[in-house]
């Protein structure tokens, strides 16, 4: 049944996979069992074998050329690995590229502050607003800034992040063990903060979710500011909306920092 399932899955993403150079007319979508093959560095019978069932188990070697070859998002790689019964290495790092769906979505919404965030809490994309509530964020780290530069916007809600961070970075070192950046990151953190050491120490566990924070802005002043948290599951990231309520004195500061 799995040797079935596997087949399947092959040819269901190859058949979704359009072609560069289509050519004459196909009389089959997507791409031809040959043209996966040769991404994939194999012979063009053994790959035909793989979507007819007839074929030994992949090897993880094979299964990442496969996973390659179709374009698989890191979801789909894995479920990819588990039809074919091999545990699938871990990935090398965490993403720090945003999708550009997600990227569009942030210049959709000029009255919400909107910054995307790497599992290593690296800000990965923003909007302007975000920026404007926020200060400069190109290349910055939010668990770095919280716990060693003492410069935190935030006046309420500052501890809570503090344990929320910390949990999304023991979450990270797991999933991603050989990434030398992020490892890097946790041992600075834990040298130059004793609160990040005894956070780290509790092994907290925190989920993301919508939280209403108090922002100290240098030129709007306090902001009662509404944080809601989506995932973007294939990558690994968090996308962070921010937000106030209508009518109120930190949603007329929004609009004047957005005009800005």
């Amino acid at each position: 049944m799995a040797r079935d399932e596997l087949a399947r899955f092959l040819r269901d993403r190859r058949e979704a996979l359009r072609p560069s150079d289509p050519g004459p007319r196909r009389r089959t979508p997507g791409l031809r069992r040959e043209e996966v093959a040769e991404r994939a560095c194999m012979s063009p019978e053994y790959y035909a074998r793989l979507e007819q069932a007839r074929g030994p188990r992949p090897s993880a070697r094979i299964l990442d050329a496969l996973a390659g070859a179709l374009r698989l998002v890191p979801a789909e790689r894995t479920h990819l690995y588990r039809l074919a019964g091999v545990a699938p290495d871990p990935p090398a790092a965490p993403s720090r590229t945003v999708r550009p769906h997600v990227a569009a979505l942030l210049q959709r919404l000029p009255d919400t502050g909107v910054i995307v965030t790497a599992a290593s809490y690296d800000v990965v994309a923003w909007n302007p607003l975000a920026e404007a509530l926020l200060g400069e964020l190109e290349g910055l780290n939010l668990a770095r800034r919280r716990f060693l530069r003492g410069s935190d916007v935030l006046t309420s809600g500052h501890e809570e992040f503090g344990e929320i961070a910390v949990a999304r970075l023991r979450a990270a070192t797991a999933r991603y063990p050989h990434d030398p950046s992020l490892a890097a990151l946790v041992d600075e953190l834990k040298a130059g903060s004793e609160e990040f050491g005894a956070i780290w120490d509790t092994n907290p566990v925190r989920a993301p979710g919508h939280r209403t924070k108090t922002l100290s802005h240098p030129e709007a002043g306090r902001l009662a500011v509404n944080c809601d948290v989506l995932t973007v599951p294939d990558e690994d990231q968090q996308v962070v909306f921010m937000t106030a309520d209508p009518g109120s004195s930190s949603a007329r500061a929004f609009r004047r920092l957005a005009l800005a």
